[in-house]
C-alpha cells in the first residue's frame, strides 16, 4: 500500500537528513466510502457506530509487513455505504494518515453488517 506525502517526508527526513522521528505508540485503521490520495482527504465514514480500529504489525521482511491479527470493526448500528479504501492513522480521529490503499472489492455495510481485515491481509510494503 502506498504512503503519505506526510510519510514519505518522514522517512526522506530520517533516512537523508538525520532527523528524528517518534513512531506512534498505536495505528488505527479507517474506513472510506472516497478513496483517500497520498495528500489525504477522501471521505472516512461516520456514524452508525463507526469507530477506527486499532492494528498491529509484524517485523517487516524482505521491504514489507502486515497485520498480525484480524481487526474487526464494531457492528454498524446504521448503514455506512460502500467502503472502497482503507488507511492508516497514528490516532483515533484526526491525526496523520501513514498508508493507504484500495480494497480489491468495495463493500457495502449496511445496518448489523460488520467489516473483519483478517491476519495478514493488510500489506504496508517499502518495494
Amino acid at each position: 500500500m502506498p504512503k503519505s506525502i506526510y510519510f514519505d517526508d518522514v522517512v526522506l527526513n530520517i533516512a537523508l537528513l538525520q532527523q528524528t522521528f517518534t513512531p506512534p505508540a498505536t495505528i488505527y485503521v479507517a474506513l472510506f466510502t472516497v478513496s483517500p490520495g497520498p495528500a489525504g482527504g477522501g471521505t472516512e465514514v461516520a456514524g452508525g457506530g463507526y469507530g477506527r480500529q486499532t492494528a498491529t504489525f509484524a517485523s517487516p521482511s524482505n521491504g514489507q509487513t502486515s497485520n498480525t491479527a484480524d481487526i474487526f470493526f464494531p457492528i454498524a448500528t446504521a448503514p455506512w455505504g460502500t467502503i472502497v479504501a482503507f488507511a492508516l492513522f497514528d490516532a483515533s480521529s484526526g491525526g496523520n494518515m501513514l498508508y493507504f490503499g484500495s480494497l480489491s472489492t468495495p463493500r457495502y455495510i449496511d445496518v448489523n453488517d460488520q467489516l473483519k481485515f483478517p491476519m495478514g491481509q493488510l500489506i504496508a510494503s517499502e518495494m
